[in-house]
């Protein structure tokens, strides 16, 4: 099995051994056993499923969060030399999607959304083709993006039962246990026994510096003009997102753009691949971008503003150092930065609320009248006419995770203000065992020094002095 596995992995893409966790995996797949598999950012989740599908009759159904992740997957199998791949999503035209819907067995890898999955026509289609791995890709997503906001996550049993129970595989890089027993729940409900292949969320290539500042600003800058590399800087909203950007623009020599989920389709295309090609030394994101990214050169992350919860800060980072090399993780934080959290769920109460309304609709014979309804609404209106809840279940699921949300800040909130080891602290919190071993750049707890990521580039005279200037800046800072 070794021999054979090692032949294909070098013939088909290239590489001489696995990384960790990867042939585990695919060991467990090929011998039948369902697997969840939880392996760090950057190691390469997706050659599971792409190996696996080289050696098994059948289709292999992968059902991804965003667009961007999907077309970067068809990208990477293309070049790999899979022409039998397909993106089966909102981005398609009616003609394009019909026609990918009658040659649908002809695809070995159908990579496709869960709102486009869940869809009749296609679950049809679906049902009918020999199914021999679903993949449930970046599967954290079923916990957190679940009932309250993409509630055909928590659907993925109904189509796996009209697929007649195909070997499964769900793949994330962060799960706390509460998250993977969710996981467990949602995607192997009917399933007795599955493989778990787990491995550390620690990426030790990663250093990790939070900075507790009342000039964001002049502190971003100052980081950006020392670290002078590609990277990202995360934004919790579209408009921070936008002003950041201005900012760069405005004060230095970077190239800059923003990405966040109000661009269309083709313009965060075209961002992402201008990133990936170094066209753009700086993305200023919200968390639309990022997921499954294949940019291996990512010298640093940055969150301007505060994450909503350590898992997605986790995830966020982890999009650093892909290639093993040196890279930095850094969070501004200003006082009251988490309110804007503290805002989005009291619309998530607001939402809870509207629930009283609908458990007086009935259905439209009654003649009662129906309140105006969002996107999101209309999909929990429509999970209740279709008896998969009543409202009360569904109102439950809403207050559990408005609560489950509020913990996550707060346990945000502890990392920043944490005194001691970072980098233990988020191991402890993935339930992980915390080996005492040192670590040359751990973390600023742990006398991190920032010299170590500034930029090694040859710079003219005036971008010294800038830099100088900045550096100045900076060691004010760090002594405040």
């Amino acid at each position: 099995m070794t021999i054979i596995l090692e032949e294909i992995l070098q013939k088909k893409f290239g590489f001489n051994t696995f990384k960790p966790g990867q042939k585990e995996v695919i060991e467990q797949l090929l011998n039948k056993q369902d697997t969840l598999a939880v392996l760090p950012t950057g190691t390469g989740k997706s050659l599971c499923y792409q190996l696996v599908g080289q050696l098994v009759e059948g289709t292999v159904l992968i059902v991804s969060p965003l667009l961007s992740l999907m077309e970067d997957q068809v990208i990477q199998l293309q070049k790999k030399g899979e022409a039998s791949v397909i993106a089966l999503n909102s981005s398609l035209s009616f003609f394009e999607k019909q026609y990918v819907l009658n040659h649908l067995s002809e695809y070995k890898f159908i990579l496709i959304s869960p709102e486009t999955l869940m869809q009749k026509e296609v679950r049809t289609k679906i049902a009918a083709l020999k199914i021999a791995l679903f993949v449930v890709d970046e599967a954290h997503c079923v916990s957190q993006w679940g009932v309250d906001f993409r509630p055909e996550y928590t659907q993925l049993a109904k189509i796996q039962a009209e697929c007649h129970y195909p070997l499964t595989l769900a793949l994330t890089a962060t799960a706390t246990p509460s998250v993977k027993n969710e996981i467990i729940s949602q995607v192997f409900a009917h399933r007795k026994t599955i493989s778990e292949v787990i491995f550390s969320v620690n990426r030790p290539n990663i250093g990790l510096i939070v900075n507790q500042t009342t000039e964001k600003n002049d502190v971003l800058l100052a980081y950006l003009l020392q670290l002078r590399n590609k990277g990202i800087i995360y934004c919790a909203t579209r408009k921070s997102s936008e002003k950041i950007n201005r900012l760069i623009n405005e004060e230095t020599n970077l190239k800059s753009a923003f990405y966040h989920g109000g661009l269309t389709a083709n313009e965060r295309s075209l961002l992402q691949q201008q990133f990936v090609s170094n066209q753009i030394d700086v993305l200023c994101a919200t968390n639309a971008f990022g997921m499954g990214i294949d940019k291996p050169d990512v010298r640093f992350v940055i969150h301007y503003d505060c994450p909503d919860s350590l898992e997605n800060y986790v995830q966020e980072i982890g999009r650093a150092g892909r290639d093993g090399q040196s890279s930095v993780a850094i969070l501004l934080y200003q006082k009251g930065d988490e309110f804007i959290h503290y805002y989005f769920q009291s619309e998530s109460r607001l939402d809870r609320e509207l629930l009283n309304e609908l458990a007086g609709y009935q259905s439209e014979k009654q003649g009662n009248s129906l309140p105006a309804l969002n996107e999101i609404q209309q999909k929990w209106l429509q999970g209740y006419l279709e008896n998969d809840y009543t409202i009360e279940e569904l109102e439950q699921r809403l207050l559990r995770k408005e609560k489950e949300r509020q913990q996550q800040l707060s346990i945000m909130l502890n990392y920043i203000k944490e005194e001691k080891c970072r980098r233990a602290f988020i191991q402890h919190y993935f339930s992980e065992e915390i080996k005492k071993k040192s670590q040359e750049n751990c973390c600023d707890q742990c006398g991190l020094s920032f010299d170590n990521y500034k930029g090694q580039i040859v710079q003219s005279p005036e971008e010294n002095e800038i830099s100088e200037h900045w550096e100045d800046i900076l060691i004010r800072l760090f002594k405040e």
